[in-house]
Formats: structure tokens, sequence, C-alpha cells
């Protein structure tokens, strides 16, 4: 039997880059090797190369998502996406790839614009009655008083780019003078910043994939900060966070939550694995955060984490994804 041959697409232009080749070390060790051969493909700005480890570089051919290998050319037959930010998860990537005719893993162009913009995600959600933080939107060029932000949104709110990840870039602004700085800190990281209303209460995230007909929703994962907010550093530092599989939240509210991201799932066309986060208040109701459709892969991510709570395993959930593309 011949074996697909992998392309784990890696890397990216923004500040998620290292972010991103950890989630590619993650997929790497989960996919099946004894059906795949794997590459890790790491895209910049200047170059797109496969390394076949640590010190080797192959240029890729662009034209047709191919390289040269030992035996001669080497074309991919798939490509798994785990870039966290652009162009792997604004819809850029997946346009490439349509275009040359690869399969790959997780949304396809629209669904993957569309939640990449945090404001129109969330403004096209709130139309099937989904509930998020009220918002305003600034583009680049655009300014607003810090006293019109504090009279529609209050205080605290946080500022953060509308087309960014990982918590790079925001700031929860606690009182007017820090509004400013913050709006700067988040056009240096995007090119949109989205200001949202302070809701306060339990910070929840739960994943969720669709193959061969079937849905699978993960336990939830209860995520317990110890900074003042989920930033990067709690994001990526197990110090600083607590994150607790499932949730310690009713059953009731659990199923609530799985119902409401395999509904979520649907809305935005989603395909692969999605992650959708959440803040439940102290009234028990969800409150919509983000959707990523390109959720962290590392062994400690959310979404390794809730594949082990549910009784299953990462190996064969990647194979499923997988062939489920050859199935379309």
């Amino acid at each position: 039997m011949n074996k697909k041959n992998i392309a784990i697409v890696a890397g990216g232009y923004s500040s998620e880059f290292v972010v991103s080749l950890k989630s590619a070390m993650g997929i790497y060790s989960f996919i099946d090797k004894t059906k795949y051969n794997v590459y890790i493909v790491q895209i910049t700005k200047d170059k797109w190369v496969v390394k076949p480890n640590e010190q080797m570089e192959i240029m890729l051919d662009k034209s047709d998502f191919s390289f040269m290998g030992k035996g001669g050319k080497l074309k991919f037959d798939f490509a798994y996406i785990t870039i966290h930010g652009t162009p792997g998860e604004n819809g850029l990537l997946q346009g490439y790839l349509e275009m040359m005719a690869v399969p790959y893993s997780g949304c396809g162009v629209l669904a993957a614009a569309l939640t990449f913009n945090k404001y129109y995600c969330n403004h096209f959600l709130n139309h099937f009655g989904v509930r998020t933080a009220a918002s305003i939107l600034l583009r680049k060029g655009k300014s607003i008083a810090s006293e019109q932000v504090v009279a529609e949104l209050g205080l605290p709110v946080f500022v953060k780019p509308n087309d960014g990840g990982s918590s790079c870039g925001t700031t929860k602004v606690m009182v007017l003078e820090q509004m400013q700085q913050a709006i700067a800190v988040a056009f240096d990281e995007g090119k949109e910043v989205i200001i949202e209303r302070f809701i306060s209460g339990m910070e929840v995230t739960c994943g969720c994939y669709k193959a061969s007909g079937k849905t699978t929703v993960f336990p939830v994962t209860e995520v317990v900060s110890k900074n003042e907010f989920f930033d990067f550093d709690a994001k990526y530092n197990p110090a600083s966070v607590e994150e607790i599989t499932p949730a310690r939240i009713s059953n009731p509210l659990t199923e609530e939550v799985q119902q409401l991201t395999a509904r979520i799932y649907d809305w935005i066309g989603a395909k692969g694995i999605i992650r959708v986060d959440y803040i439940i208040s102290p009234e028990n109701k969800i409150h919509l955060l983000e959707v990523n459709t390109t959720p962290g892969m590392t062994a400690t991510s959310f979404i390794p984490q809730q594949v082990r709570a549910a009784g299953l395993n990462m190996t064969d959930v990647l194979t499923e994804i997988i062939e489920a593309e050859y199935e379309r």
C-alpha cells in the first residue's frame, strides 16, 4: 500500500509563529506513521520550505505543492494546517490549497475568513441567538475617544487585535488612562482592533469535529487563569493557569455548551477540529468569546486534553479527519 504524503503546514506571518511550530510537533507526534509519510512544511513571508529535520531545508515548489526528495519529485496528498494567524487561519492558505486541488484539514476559505474576524463572526452568530459581548470595531487610521468607549461599554474592557490570536496584543483596560496605549498595542499586532465589554464569569472551552457523518463533541474544559485574564503567558505557561477537564459545571450546563458548540460548527460551515471559547456568567448564561478553527495541538493543549478525557486517541482522531477528506 502506498502511503499518503502529509504536509503539516506551520509557521506563518504573525506573533504566533513559535506557537504554530509547537503545534506542528504535537501533530507530528500524533499522526500514524505506519499509514502516512509525514513532513513539516514551514511558511514565512520569505520562503516556503520542507524541513526533514532541524538543520535541513528544501524549497517547496508553490506551483504544485511539491518538493524534490531523495527519490525525485514528491507531491503532497494532504495538508494539515496548524498556522495560528495569517495566512493559515484566515482563508488565504485554504484558497491556495483549493487551487492546487490538495485536500486539507480544517475549515474552508469562507469559514476561516469569517472566524478569523472576531467582530464579524460575533455579529454573524448573533443572528442565531448566540450571546456575545458588546463591542466596537476600529480600522487602521481610525481613532476613538477613551470617554466614548467608556460611555458605550463601561470599564473594564478588553482591547485586542480583531485579526489575531493567542491573546497577542490584548490588554484588559481597567482605567480610562490605559485606553489609547492599549489600542496602539493592538494595532501593532493587527490591522483592526476590537474593543469588547468585560463579562465576568467562568471561562470554558469545548472542541468538536465531524467526520464520516458523525459528530464528536469533546468534554468541556474549565480555564482558571492565575493572571488578570487568560493572556499569552497563561496560555503557554502551565504555572499560570489551571485547566480542569471536565469543567466543574452541572450536567445540564455541560450539555448546553456542547450542543451550542455543535450548532456553531454547522452555522459557520466548519470542518476538521474546531474549539469554541465561552464565558459562563454567574447567571449561567453562555457568552461566546471566539471560535478557533486551528486550535493548538501540543500534548498539553486543550484539544488533546479533551480527547483523552473523552477516552479517545489523538492518532485515531487525526486519521479519521484525514481520511474523511477523501470521502468528500
